[in-house]
């Protein structure tokens, strides 16, 4: 044998071993990829599933089968529908109530009698000791002027008239600034000029906001409290653009909160905001209400009932609630038909209350709908199968109607586990043994 032909047996050999396992693989590929676009017999084609789910079409139920899941039946009736707006609101301070404390002269505070948010004040109450040189100032000119209307007491009309005048403008300044007139008689009576001066609350209620301390500098104008009467509040809800036409300033309104379960308050309309939000296209509304003991707390959310302005007593076609299933792209309901065969029709919904909701066009007086249940049974109309992944399960067994059968437009693909006789595994297998 010459080194030629030992050399290429040497190279042969290790490639025939690298290739036989690749010829494997290949001809494994070629016998499973034939059944890839067919789905497996029961298994759910979810690619399918999702184009067409949209696509509701009728289903039958039994009655046994309808019991069995909750599915229950009633009519479309004829009734007068009174038109109620919800929404959800929240409790705030009644602004007009809402005031601000500010002094009106420049000073330090020496003492603080309100030291804390959430104080509850009422008009006249001390609030703090403040330290003025324009206050001191205002004493002595209030002594001053009083020492000489003493001095021209038998003086000339003239004289006596002056004086008085000094008297009552040095008087006034310190009413300016909101020093007590009985503070002021006080410094009249005694004579003494004051170190500090006491600031009285201008309004009863609590306090919502404190900006000062012990020792701070203040300035006039300069707001260190706000306070608010809580003995009423507002509780404001946005209402969509679509029910605006159905409120009224001074409608009745009737308010429920979580905090209190089971009590209503009740209160009117006091102001429809003029502006809409372009974002949420909703209208904000104020419900003012009386709040005795001080129970409702401004942050309290509640939902807001208003009965509309222009309720009809004219019957409109209703069905329960449960009976109408919004998708986002349709609105629909099932109506039962002969048989038990179970008919979506899509229909136009108007006005709502707490059970019954209008339908403007889609069903007639007497038909019956689907009144509970009815996202299973859109389910399974939009699904097709008995509700696919949930017909092994007790009281899924819904079927929908046949339809008949259409003749395949291409011949059948052969299944993975009976590859034909001839073909293209058996090609690969002969190919196989002969590489050997």
């Amino acid at each position: 044998m010459s080194a030629t032909l030992v050399m290429a047996r040497r190279v042969v050999r290790p490639a025939a071993l690298v290739a036989a396992p690749v010829l494997a693989l290949a001809a494994a590929w070629w016998a499973t990829r034939a059944p890839a676009p067919q789905a497996a017999a029961g298994a759910h084609d979810h690619a399918s599933m999702a184009r067409g789910a949209d696509s509701a079409r009728a289903v039958s139920l039994t009655v046994d089968q309808a019991r069995r899941i909750g599915v229950t039946f009633a009519p479309v009736t004829a009734s007068a529908l009174a038109r109620e707006i919800r929404t959800v609101g929240q409790v705030a301070f009644d602004e007009t109530r809402v005031q601000t404390i500010a002094p009106k002269i420049d000073g330090w505070v020496e003492r603080l009698y309100v030291d804390f948010t959430g104080r509850a004040v009422t008009r006249g109450e001390p609030l703090m000791a403040v330290y003025s040189p324009m206050l001191v100032t205002a004493q002595e000119e209030l002594l001053l002027a009083r020492r000489l209307a003493g001095e021209v007491a038998d003086g000339s009309a003239d004289a006596r008239a002056g004086a008085a005048d000094l008297l009552a403008s040095a008087r006034r300044r310190l009413a300016y600034w909101d020093i007590p007139a009985a503070e002021v008689a006080r410094i009249e009576r005694t004579g003494q000029v004051q170190r500090t001066l006491t600031l009285r609350a201008s309004a009863t209620g609590v306090v919502i906001e404190k900006n000062v301390t012990v020792g701070q500098r203040i300035m006039a104008g300069e707001a260190l409290f706000r306070v608010a009467d809580p003995s009423t509040v507002w509780i404001e809800g946005d209402v969509y653009e679509q029910d605006l036409r159905a409120i009224r300033i001074g409608q009745t309104a009737t308010a429920e909160l979580d905090a209190f379960p089971g009590e209503r308050w009740t209160g009117r309309i006091a102001y429809v905001y003029p502006t809409l939000s372009p974002e949420t296209r909703t209208a904000r509304v104020r419900v003012a209400l009386a709040n005795p003991g001080l129970r409702l707390k401004p942050g309290m959310y509640a939902t807001l009932r208003v009965t509309g302005a222009h309720d009809t007593t004219a019957p409109v076609l209703t069905v329960p609630r449960g009976a109408v299933l919004a998708t986002g792209e349709r609105t629909l309901v099932f109506v039962r038909g002969a048989g038990g065969r179970l008919e979506p029709r899509v229909v136009r919904v108007g006005a709502t209350s707490d059970e019954r909701v209008e339908i403007l066009a889609g069903v007639a007086l007497g038909d019956t709908v689907v009144a509970s249940a009815t996202f299973l049974v859109d389910a399974e109309s939009n699904l097709g199968t008995a509700l696919g992944g949930m017909g092994d399960m007790p009281g899924m067994e819904i079927t929908t109607p046949p339809t008949p059968p259409t003749p395949p437009t291409q011949p059948t693909q052969p299944t993975p586990s009976t590859p034909p006789k001839g073909g293209a595994g058996a090609r690969d297998a002969h190919a196989g043994h002969g590489g050997r």
